[in-house]
């Protein structure tokens, strides 16, 4: 008798990634409902009474749709007398930054907000904090990094060496700004910093402003380099040094309330499993996106990094 093969036997790689599939979905089920059971739920599973928020920002900032859309759910909701922002982020692109500490500074203007770093609060992780009502570091924090850079990749040599050629017919000088097979002329590298520094003077003036320091005070650290929480505190861009549990007493402070309240979490992770799947076991996506941004237009991109 002959014996016949299982699927495994004979597609031993598919089988094996399918598996690798379904423990992702598994381990990411059951963090959304721990999560969920434990915290509160985010927008899933409500807790009458007074609570406090927890807004989570982890990783590169690349939109701001759904934590802002989390955070005006905060602002709305009366039973939340308090929020903390939980950043780890090393920053991101520009505007979706700026439209979270706008998002951020509403926040406040109607509840306290205190933002809690972890490892890292730089660059757009710290400008999307400066809104907060309080800014707790730790004391080994990685934060500061106030500037604007603008990526652009250059592969001229290379493309002539495989005898690819750009031909560009554009409305001006300007328009192929950035061409990955082009490098900038000097009137294009002009155009191009002059952007990067009125990027990074609204950077600047909204520390400045948020955070109620003298504009001067922040032009002088607003050079690009990244900070300790504890060089942040006496640099005034923090307020307390601490950990989570430490901002968790700031708010309570603030808010005066008599006991410990219950959290709710959010915003809610909308990403595709598959891309979960992949963060999960170490593949740089974000390295994906730059790489596809090289051929696409406009081909350059600011960032707060």
């Amino acid at each position: 008798m002959i014996k016949k093969n299982t699927l495994s036997q004979r597609h031993p790689y598919f089988f094996g990634v399918a598996l690798l599939f379904m423990a992702a979905a598994l381990v990411t089920g059951a963090v959304a409902m721990f999560r969920s059971g434990v915290l509160g739920g985010g927008l899933g599973f409500g807790l009458s009474g007074p609570k406090f928020g927890l807004v989570r920002v982890d990783g590169v900032i690349e939109d701001s749709e759904w934590i802002n859309q989390w955070i005006y759910t905060l602002r709305d909701d009366d039973d939340v007398v308090g929020v903390i922002l939980r950043v780890n982020s090393p920053g991101g692109l520009v505007a979706p930054s700026q439209e979270i500490f706008e998002a951020v500074r509403d926040l406040a203007s109607v509840k306290p907000v205190v933002a809690s770093f972890g490892g890292v609060a730089a660059s757009g992780g710290y400008y999307i904090s400066a809104g907060a009502t309080a800014i707790v570091a730790n004391p080994a924090s990685i934060t500061g990094s106030i500037g604007v850079k603008a990526e652009l990749l250059n592969g001229r040599e290379l493309m002539n060496k495989i005898g690819v050629r750009e031909e560009v017919i554009a409305s001006g000088p300007y328009k192929n700004t950035g061409s990955f097979f082009t490098p900038l002329t000097p009137p294009q590298r002009q155009y191009m910093q002059d952007m990067v520094m009125d990027l990074h003077h609204q950077f600047v003036e909204d520390v400045a402003k948020a955070r109620n320091m003298p504009l001067k005070q922040v032009q002088a650290i607003a050079n690009g380099m990244a900070l300790t929480g504890r060089q942040a505190l006496d640099a005034g861009l923090v307020d307390h040094l601490g950990g989570f549990e430490d901002a968790v007493g700031v708010l309570e402070d603030i808010c005066e309330v008599p006991e410990r309240l219950p959290f709710i979490e959010g915003p809610r992770d909308d990403a595709p499993l598959f891309e979960r799947f992949l963060s999960g076991v170490g593949l740089d996506l974000h390295m994906m996106q730059r790489i596809r941004r090289v051929f696409a237009a406009p081909a350059w991109v600011f960032r707060f990094q």
